[in-house]
């Protein structure tokens, strides 16, 4: 008995962990779909409540009507006991007492009302604020959500293509030593083409001074000036 209870427990919890694990990973979902319960039931409240507030405009309309009635049958209650008519006067006044009964029904049917409205006011005041609060923390999560996901997309494609961004420097090394070896070679012919073509030698005369050397101005000069002498 005592290994089917543990067997019991154990299936319980094991159940439960699926079952937290299933709301963590549709947690952002859950939480939209809950704001969104959210939002129709306010919206109904506040019908719930526009219809309240309408009843209670009827029934100050009815008061006020009332009153009216009152105010003219107390008038007529007047003109009775003015001609003697107490019989008349009676009757009126039984009248006007039935619309003060009425009245007064609907004056406790009114503070009902009235109560009942300022508290659904401060219920609609505070389910838009808690709802209002809610769509901000879903704002903040959704967003910090899609920042995580893309580090680590970024991450993991970094990870991934860490040996082929390897590659491609070692690819880049060799293009650059390939491109030093051409101008190597580049250099290596020139020089061979001056020692082919005696340049390499002309400068190497010219450097130290012998062979056909180009006449200095002043040697110039000095020679168009002994031919203006003689």
């Amino acid at each position: 008995m005592s290994i089917l209870k543990k067997l019991f427990t154990a299936v319980r919890g094991g159940a439960r962990e699926v079952g937290e694990a299933i709301v963590d990973a549709n947690g952002i979902r859950i939480f939209e779909q809950e704001i969104a319960d959210a939002q129709n039931a306010l919206h109904k409240a506040k019908q719930s409540l526009t219809e309240v507030m309408a009843k209670e405009m009827q029934t100050k309309r009815k008061i006020s009507a009332l009153n009216d009635s009152i105010a003219e049958h107390e008038d007529y209650a007047g003109q009775a006991l003015a001609k003697d008519n107490e019989a008349l006067a009676m009757e009126i006044a039984e009248k006007i007492g039935d619309f003060e009964t009425e009245k007064a029904e609907h004056e406790q049917v009114l503070a009902g009302f009235s109560n009942h409205i300022v508290a659904l006011k401060q219920q609609v005041k505070e389910a838009e604020k808690s709802i209002k609060e809610n769509q901000r923390q879903l704002t903040m999560v959704k967003t910090t959500e899609s920042v995580q996901k893309a580090t680590m997309a970024v991450n993991s494609t970094l990870n991934t293509n860490a040996s082929s961004m390897t590659n491609a420097r070692q690819s880049l090394e060799r293009i650059k030593q390939r491109q030093q070896d051409r101008h190597d070679q580049l250099g290596a012919a020139k020089q061979l083409e001056s020692a082919t073509n005696g340049d390499d030698l002309k400068a190497k005369l010219a450097q130290a001074g012998i062979g056909e050397q180009n006449q200095k101005s002043s040697d110039i000069l000095a020679r168009i000036k002994a031919k203006q002498t003689n």
